[in-house]
């Protein structure tokens, strides 16, 4: 009995780990006065603060997960920007936006080091000097929890089954959440379901838009799936039933998505009201990510997907080769528009319903 209650407050102390909270202060300089600086939840891509700089400085407080991992950039909504990142660890970090340098704990001047050297080179250098240095961090880092900060670069370092393989030798960056997050995406590409496609000429390209920009001016094409409790819906439930009617494309897994949904969100909320529905359509192929990322980031719309991934309807339906992407549907059921995104979205809407 002693034994059972000993391991039940083992396993209660783990629990209590999991959830602590410690306090964050960030102090930085950067000669982009005037501009908006945010401050970044690398697990779920979002901004959870941010600030203008001010006579060359700016500062952020707060509380969050103790060790969540923390991006500062000025372009929140761009996956490509520059970040600096660090971990949460309670002790104070003071970054230089100028020259791309960090002082704090061992930990994040380590993860300044390795993300400068990685990040902060051209991706012509990448098949040398960006591969050897992430294979020098997570060989010198395995006791860390810093590769988790970087796991994107591991599987593009080792690939997907190699990362895997890595991961279940159990280092100590694997129990960070923002890895046990991406193992899922991991595990999701090995089966197959997903993928990575090669890059494509400017032929290509110019051909897929083509086809893609094909629909417009034509009449919905109807298809069913079920949402988030199992429930099937038809598009035409909500297309071609006197509202105009956003089909948004997205994944839990698609960083880009994730960095425009906010953008989305606000439009949701601001013409709502006036005439707009949404309906989201997830190529997720794991049910959890997905609801979980749509409770993350806050989206109130209704949310269908086949769990599929690139193998969904829509992907033939609609030719939808690259996400985020979108279908603006008309009160008639035309589409009238596709690929709205940033600015391009909120003028779009704004033209329809006014400002």
């Amino acid at each position: 009995m002693k034994r059972l209650i000993v391991v039940a407050f083992a396993i209660a102390l783990s629990v209590s780990a999991q959830a602590q909270q410690v306090k964050y202060t960030v102090k930085g300089v950067s000669n982009d006065n005037g501009k908006t600086v945010y401050l970044e939840d690398r697990l779920t891509s979002t901004a959870v603060d941010s600030t203008i700089v001010t006579k060359g400085k700016f500062a952020f407080k707060g509380q969050a997960d103790k060790d969540a991992i923390f991006g500062i950039t000025f372009d929140q909504k761009d996956w490509r920007s520059w970040r600096m990142l660090f971990f949460n660890d309670s002790k104070p970090v003071s970054v230089n936006m100028n020259d791309s340098t960090l002082k704090g704990s061992p930990l994040n001047e380590r993860l300044a080091y390795y993300n400068k050297e990685i990040n902060g080179l051209p991706s012509s250098y990448y098949p040398k000097r960006r591969g050897e240095m992430t294979k020098k961090m997570f060989d010198e880092e395995r006791e860390s929890l810093l590769p988790a900060a970087l796991i994107v670069e591991g599987q593009r370092c080792f690939g997907t089954k190699r990362l895997i393989s890595m991961l279940e030798e159990k280092p100590a960056y694997a129990e960070h959440p923002k890895v046990k997050q991406y193992e899922k995406t991991l595990r999701w590409m090995a089966t197959g379901n997903y993928v990575v496609k090669p890059g494509k000429t400017d032929e290509q390209k110019a051909a897929d838009k083509k086809a893609k920009d094909a629909f417009i001016g034509q009449q919905f094409t109807d298809f069913g799936m079920a949402d988030t409790i199992g429930k099937m819906h038809k598009l035409s439930e909500f297309a071609g039933q006197g509202r105009w009617v956003l089909v948004d494309f997205w994944a839990s897994w698609c960083g880009p998505c994730r960095r425009e949904m906010p953008n989305v969100v606000a439009a949701y909320e601001k013409f709502h009201e006036k005439g707009l529905d949404m309906v989201g359509v997830s190529l997720d192929g794991q049910k959890e990510p997905w609801v979980k990322a749509i409770e993350a980031l806050k989206m109130p719309w209704t949310h269908l997907s086949d769990l599929k991934g690139w193998k969904s309807i829509v992907h033939d339906l609609y030719t939808v080769i690259a996400i985020p992407d979108n279908l603006l549907i008309d009160p008639q059921g035309k589409i009238v528009a596709r690929n709205l995104r940033d600015e391009e979205l909120h003028s779009k809407l704004a033209e329809i319903f006014g400002e």
